[in-house]
């Protein structure tokens, strides 16, 4: 399942690399001809997407957030949304607007959180995100070692835990399909993110991965959703 990715800022979709997210610029996109997010989701749904992930870059700095417009494409497409929520109250606010709610190492400050959040909201509307850079798990509050991480999402078993190598988002440079080696959580269905290309698709697949974040390379019509 190929599932295309969209940040979203000030109410357009935008681009970038890298998680640079002050260098992002409207998105340029084969799926309509301005940065209109319930116009893109609409084509993406026409071309045989049946979800979304939406990175709400404003919600995640706190500059805002974009809920009202997100609101709108969960009506075209179901929204797997990062909104950096990382308490139940902010899990519970966004699942009013989107589908399915990604809580991410990046912007978890305590990791009780995640035990409150997954005790209280059903477990396949929250996604686990792990953010990756330069190989280790990237958060800006947390020390976490991926070791002890791997050991609470197995005895946690969420449904749905995404992969994001944030150092490879918009590179199109693949990614590290050594890493899937060693990431074994039973029960868990896994998304891997962050740098994909159509030949990281066919060699990750081989390994059981079934579902991919597609941002660029999908945006420039390099990669299709069939």
């Amino acid at each position: 399942m190929i599932i295309p990715v969209l940040d979203l800022k000030g109410g357009i979709a935008v681009s970038g690399k890298a998680g640079k997210r002050d260098t992002y610029k409207p998105l340029q996109t084969v799926f309509n001809k301005n940065p209109d997010p319930l116009k893109i989701a609409e084509s993406l749904k026409n071309n045989g997407a049946s979800r979304i992930y939406i990175a709400d870059l404003d919600s995640i700095e706190r500059l805002g957030n974009n809920f009202s417009v997100i609101k709108e494409v969960n009506k075209i497409l179901p929204v797997m949304l990062d909104c950096g929520a990382s308490k139940l109250s902010e899990v519970e606010e966004a699942l009013k607007v989107a589908d399915f709610v990604i809580v991410a190492t990046e912007t978890l400050k305590k990791l009780k959180d995640l035990d409150v959040i997954l005790q209280k909201i059903l477990k396949n509307k929250i996604i686990i995100s792990i953010d990756l850079k330069d190989g280790k798990i990237y958060s800006k509050y947390l020390k976490i070692d991926l070791k002890l991480f791997m050991k609470k999402l197995g005895k946690i078993r969420p449904a749905e835990i995404i992969l994001l190598d944030i150092s490879r988002v918009g590179s199109e440079s693949g990614f590290d399909s050594n890493f899937i080696n060693t990431f074994k959580i039973p029960g868990a269905s896994i998304i891997l993110g962050g740098g994909i290309r159509s030949q990281d698709i066919t060699k990750l697949s081989k390994k059981g991965v079934s579902k991919f974040l597609i941002g660029t390379a999908l945006h420039k019509g390099e990669i299709s959703l069939n």
